[in-house]
């Protein structure tokens, strides 16, 4: 392969360590694709015949059967997936299968391919992440009314509803999703035809192989398109943040499942037993999930690390760029997938996040929000008020709308009878009316934009 150019083939040990056949071979489809381009485009300008450019097309469209059915072979006497396939090419095709490298280099197919594969993985994830979405504004389509508590802390803090708190982590979806599509927009040029780093001599027309491929156009810079995996670390940096949205969904899963919280019963299909203790009930794919985001994030760190020093244009190390994208795109796929199931079959046990909501004095800022609209008390005052109430309750055991009036008017003798329509859970929940607020009446709106937005109704 490498030519006249060294007496003796490679050592063992530099046979393994430059082989990167093991992992590069998921680019299969990719390299196909941009080879068959390449070939259109060289027939196109003369540089090859119609006639061998017809008979390398044929060949590798029969090269990519072969790999469907059976997978890519292992020889890693050839390296990569790109002499690989170039390789059985010849051995179909004969002598003019080596014509399809010409004005090319392994590093600009590289670059092509693995561009090709993290766009593919780009749109796979924002599709993904659109379905965890249906799913969250479907369940808090049902629970726009289904009081919780509300936390801050893990400590109760007010009154919230379950369809308000689903639709926190849509709008964190949907942040996930615009980072994707903002990646591959920036990511959507070709880097094919810039060939090692220099360009080539060849007549050739970057800008039909990159409409070939679906790109915006070609790169624009030679050295910068063989070298550049900003594409790569983007959707990284995407996937890990995605992949922290979904840790704190999941976490979120867990706690709830918890026979203290008893908010949530997992589906059967998402959960695991003990061996030794037959009333267990575990939430392994959300700690799984939660455990990937750290997989992921450790990826990203991999990536940054191997790229930080590297000069123009390509060197070695970038081979070990592909291995933490594959891992990352495996782990947040899985990921995805786990939540979006746990959100649509989960079974929400609403009796008890409304009684979890009527303890630890959630409804306290109601008073002291009263005490401001109805008594004209300024804030502060109105907060120093309320606390007393709360430390009385809670000498007592006792909820804030338990207490009697005369020992609320003993504390402040301006609250009234008509304190106790504000303390209720309903009430707290209903007068969070603001725009993001958790009254069931904007959840409702919410869901609605939520359903157009994601192509649900007109």
């Amino acid at each position: 392969m490498w030519g006249g150019r060294f007496a003796a083939g490679p050592s063992a040990i530099m046979r393994e360590i430059n082989a990167s056949i093991p992992f590069d071979k998921a680019l299969w489809r990719q390299d196909i694709a941009a080879s068959k381009a390449h070939v259109g485009m060289l027939a196109a300008q003369g540089i090859v015949t119609v006639e061998d450019a017809e008979l390398i097309a044929g060949g590798l469209d029969q090269v990519a059967a072969e790999y469907e059915a059976s997978g890519v072979p292992e020889n890693w006497d050839l390296e990569d997936i790109h002499m690989t396939t170039e390789s059985r090419l010849a051995e179909l095709i004969g002598p003019a299968a080596g014509r399809l490298h010409t004005a090319r280099s392994r590093n600009d197919q590289v670059a092509t391919d693995f561009r090709l594969w993290v766009r593919d993985a780009m749109d796979q994830a924002e599709e993904g992440l659109r379905q965890l979405q249906l799913a969250l504004v479907a369940r808090a389509g049902e629970h726009a009314d289904s009081i919780m508590p509300g936390f801050t802390h893990l400590q109760t803090a007010q009154p919230v509803t379950l369809g308000h708190h689903l639709m926190a982590y849509c709008e964190m979806a949907g942040r996930d999703r615009s980072r994707f599509a903002d990646a591959r927009k920036r990511m959507n040029r070709s880097p094919l035809g810039a060939a090692a780093l220099a360009g080539t001599g060849f007549p050739i027309d970057r800008f039909r192989t990159a409409e070939a491929l679906g790109f915006d156009g070609p790169t624009d810079n030679s050295l910068d398109s063989v070298s550049d995996r900003d594409f790569a670390l983007d959707y990284l940096m995407a996937a890990a943040q995605c992949s922290l949205h979904l840790s704190r969904l999941a976490e979120e899963f867990i706690i709830w499942a918890s026979q203290p919280f008893g908010f949530v019963t997992l589906p059967d299909s998402l959960s695991t037993g003990s061996s030794i203790m037959p009333q267990k009930k575990n939430p392994d794919a959300a700690e799984l999930v939660r455990g990937h985001s750290g997989r992921i994030v450790g990826c990203l760190t991999s990536l940054m690390i191997t790229m930080k020093g590297l000069p123009l244009a390509y060197s070695k190390d970038m081979q070990d760029d592909k291995p933490p994208v594959f891992e990352a795109a495996s782990l947040l796929a899985l990921s995805i997938a786990a939540m979006t199931g746990m959100v649509a079959e989960a079974t929400f046990r609403t009796d008890r996040m409304r009684a979890a909501a009527e303890l630890g004095y959630a409804t306290a800022t109601d008073l002291a929000d009263w005490l401001v609209r109805q008594a004209n008390i300024p804030f502060r005052e109105a907060h120093h008020i309320t606390g007393s109430a709360v430390k009385l309750a809670e000498s007592r055991g006792i909820a804030l709308d338990q207490l009697p009036l005369e020992d609320l008017q003993a504390i402040d003798p301006r609250i009234d009878e008509r304190v106790y329509a504000a303390l209720s859970v309903e009430a707290s929940v209903a007068a969070r009316a603001s725009h993001g607020g958790t009254a069931p009446v904007e959840v409702r709106k919410r869901v609605a934009e939520a359903r157009i937005a994601l192509g649900l109704e007109n």
